[in-house]
C-alpha cells in the first residue's frame, strides 16, 4: 500500500503564488519560503479589515482511539470537496508539534489523498514558528532569573516563580528540575520544570492575538511570579515583552500552503487541545474568512475538549460565529468505544458499532448546546461493511441528524462531495444560532462545574480547598470573567483514559489551576494529565531517517 508520505511526494505542487491567486492574494502580499510555502504580510492582513466574512465550518470528532478518526484528513478532504463543487474555500489547521511527530501520534498533515503539502516540511521545522515561540518563552525565563541574580529590585519571592520553561519535544525527564546549581556565579538554586512548547502561554497568546500591538499587550500581561505579599509580577515588569514581540514578529504572520489538489491551506499555531485551547490562530482564521466564501477549520481531539474550547474560548474571544459542525467518526473507533480491542477490529461487529455509538451520540447532544447545526462524517476505511455503516446511519437518524459516508482518504475531494453539498445546504439554511456554554460573569468554579456537568456528564467536581481558594482569589483580583480551559485526557469524558464510550455518574478530579492572564483564560488541570508528555516505549523516531537519495522515510 502506498504510504502518506509517498502520496505527498508524488504530488504536483503549484507555485505558492498561484495558490495565493486563487484567493485573490497578490504576489507582493506574501513572503515566500521557497516555492511552496509563504507567509501573508502584515500590511496585506491589515487591508482585509473591511471585507465581508465567509462562512466558518468546524470539524471535530468523537473521543480519539488508537484506531484513528481522521479529523485533519476530513478537514482537508472537505476543503477540497467544497472547491470541487464550485465554492471558494480554504482550510485552517494547526501546525504539527515535533513531540508527537517523533513520539506516538506521527504527523498531522492529513492522510491518503487528503493532505496538505509539503508534508515533510510542515511536520518538521516548517517556517520556524514553533522555534520562535520556544525562544520567546525561554527568553522570559532567562530574564526572570537574571533579574533575581542582579539584585531582585522587584522583590520576587523565588518560591513563587510560576513561569516554567518549554521545549518542543516529549521529554519526561524535564517535567521537574533543579536550576542554578554549581556555585554563586550561577545564581540561586531553585525548582522549575519544562512544558512542551504547545502548552506554552506564549503559544496560546500568539493564537489569540489579533495583531502585533495586541500580541505585545498580552505578552506584557503574563504573570511570571509573586512577591512575598502575593502581589503579581508580570512580563511587562521584567521588561521582556518588547524583545519577545520582536522574536515573534514573523511568527505572527499566517502560513499559506496547499492541499494535494492545490487548494489554499492556512497552517498557523498549534496549541494542544488536551492541555491548551487546541485551535489554530485567530489571525489565520479571520484572514481566511475575508478571503474565502467557506473556511473549514478544526479543533483538536474530541468535541468534549477541542470543540468546547473552540466555542467557549476562541469564538468568544474573537467574535467568530460558526455556521456548521462536522463530527468525524470511524467504524473502527466506534468498535473500540463498544469494547473491541484494537487487534480484533478487522471482523464485522455490528453490535460493537452500535454500542460504541453512545460516544457519538453524547457528542451530538453536546454540540447542540452551542446552537450550531451538526452533521456526522463517517471517515471510511476499506474494512468497513455495509451493515456497520447502516447501523451508524440509523443511530444518527434516530437523533434527528444525518451521517454521510466520506471516502476522501482514498479519493480526495471527490470522496467528500456529498458532505460538502449537504454542508452548503445547512449553511445556506441559516439555522445556526451560536452561543457559548456559559456567560462571562459566571463565577469560575461554576464555569468548571458547568463544563463538567453539561459536557463530561460528571455528577460532581472534586478539588483541594486550596484550588477553590485560588479561583476565588483570582476573581477578587479581576480575573473572574475569564473562560476556563480544561486540561484533561482526550480519550474519555472522564479523567480515566481507559473509560471509553459515554460514561456518566463520575467525578471530575481537579489537580491544579493556572492563570494564563496574557492568553485570557484559566487552565484547569484534571486527573493525571501532563503538560510535558513522555515518549512511548518504541517512539516513532526510531523509524525515521533518510534514504540513499536523501528523502525522509518513516515519517507517518
Amino acid at each position: 500500500m502506498t504510504t502518506d508520505i509517498e502520496i505527498a511526494r508524488a504530488a504536483t505542487l503549484q507555485p505558492i503564488t498561484e495558490v495565493a491567486a486563487r484567493l485573490d492574494i497578490p504576489a507582493d502580499a506574501i513572503a515566500q519560503y521557497g516555492t511552496d510555502k509563504a507567509k501573508l504580510t502584515a500590511p496585506f492582513l491589515a487591508s482585509l479589515a473591511d471585507k465581508p466574512d465567509g462562512h466558518l465550518i468546524l470539524v471535530t470528532a468523537i473521543n480519539p482511539t488508537p484506531a484513528g478518526e481522521g479529523k485533519t484528513t476530513t478537514t482537508v478532504g472537505l476543503g477540497d470537496a467544497l472547491n470541487r463543487i464550485g465554492k471558494k474555500a480554504a482550510i485552517c489547521i494547526r501546525e504539527p508539534s515535533l513531540g508527537p511527530c517523533f513520539g506516538m501520534k506521527g504527523g498531522a498533515a492529513g492522510g491518503g489523498h487528503a493532505q496538505v503539502v509539503p508534508m515533510e516540511d510542515i511536520n518538521l521545522h516548517f517556517t520556524g514558528d514553533f522555534h520562535a515561540i520556544t525562544s520567546a518563552h525561554n527568553l522570559l525565563s532567562a530574564m526572570i532569573e537574571n533579574h533575581v541574580y542582579w539584585g531582585n529590585a522587584l522583590e520576587i519571592d523565588q518560591r513563587r516563580i510560576v513561569w516554567r520553561r518549554v521545549v518542543d519535544m516529549n521529554d519526561r525527564a524535564l517535567r521537574q528540575i533543579t536550576t542554578s546549581l554549581g556555585g554563586v556565579t550561577n545564581g540561586f538554586p531553585g525548582e522549575s520544570g519544562f512544558d512542551i512548547t504547545v502548552a506554552s502561554e506564549v503559544m496560546a497568546i500568539l493564537c489569540l492575538a489579533t495583531d502585533l500591538e495586541d500580541l505585545q499587550r498580552r505578552l506584557g500581561d503574563i504573570i511570571v511570579a509573586y512577591r512575598r505579599d502575593k502581589s503579581p509580577i508580570t512580563c511587562r515588569d521584567i521588561k521582556a515583552d518588547g524583545a519577545m514581540t520582536v522574536l515573534l514578529k514573523t511568527a505572527m504572520q499566517p502560513n499559506l500552503v496547499q492541499t494535494l489538489e492545490n487548494n489554499p491551506a492556512f497552517i498557523h499555531g498549534g496549541p494542544f487541545a488536551n492541555i491548551a485551547h487546541g485551535c489554530n490562530s485567530v489571525i489565520a482564521t479571520k484572514s481566511a474568512l475575508k478571503l474565502a466564501d467557506y473556511v473549514v477549520t478544526e479543533a483538536g481531539f474530541g468535541a468534549d475538549l477541542g470543540a468546547e474550547k473552540f466555542f467557549d474560548i476562541k469564538c468568544r474571544k474573537a467574535g467568530l460565529k460558526p455556521r456548521a459542525v462536522v463530527l468525524v467518526a470511524t467504524i473502527r473507533a466506534l468498535k473500540m468505544n463498544g469494547g473491541v480491542a484494537k487487534a480484533d477490529l478487522a471482523g464485522e461487529n455490528v453490535a460493537a458499532v452500535t454500542a460504541g455509538c453512545d460516544n457519538l451520540g453524547r457528542h451530538i447532544e453536546n454540540l447542540a448546546k452551542f446552537g450550531v447545526p451538526a452533521i456526522v462524517a463517517i471517515n471510511h476505511f476499506t474494512g468497513d461493511t455495509e451493515a456497520e455503516i447502516a447501523a451508524v446511519k440509523s443511530y444518527v437518524a434516530g437523533l434527528g441528524r444525518e451521517a454521510i459516508i466520506c471516502r476522501h482518504w482514498a479519493d480526495g475531494g471527490a470522496g467528500a462531495e456529498d458532505l460538502a453539498a449537504k454542508l452548503v445546504e445547512m449553511v445556506e439554511g441559516g439555522s445556526a444560532r451560536f452561543k457559548p456554554l456559559y456567560p462571562d460573569d459566571l463565577p469560575l468554579w461554576e464555569k468548571v462545574e458547568t463544563i463538567a456537568r453539561e459536557i463530561y456528564r460528571a455528577d460532581g467536581v472534586s478539588a483541594d480547598p486550596a484550588v477553590r481558594a485560588q479561583l476565588s482569589a483570582w476573581e477578587a483580583a479581576g480575573f473572574g470573567n475569564l473562560p476556563v480551559c480544561m486540561a484533561k485526557t482526550q480519550y474519555s469524558f472522564t479523567t480515566d483514559p481507559e473509560r471509553r464510550g459515554a460514561p456518566d455518574g463520575h467525578t471530575l478530579e481537579i489537580r491544579e489551576v493556572r492563570l494564563a492572564a496574557g492568553a485570557g483564560f484559566i487552565v484547569v488541570i484534571c486527573g493525571q494529565i501532563m503538560t510535558m508528555p513522555g515518549l512511548p516505549r518504541i517512539p516513532s523516531a526510531e523509524n525515521i531517517g533518510l534514504d540513499e537519495a536523501g528523502n525522509v522515510v518513516g515519517l507517518f
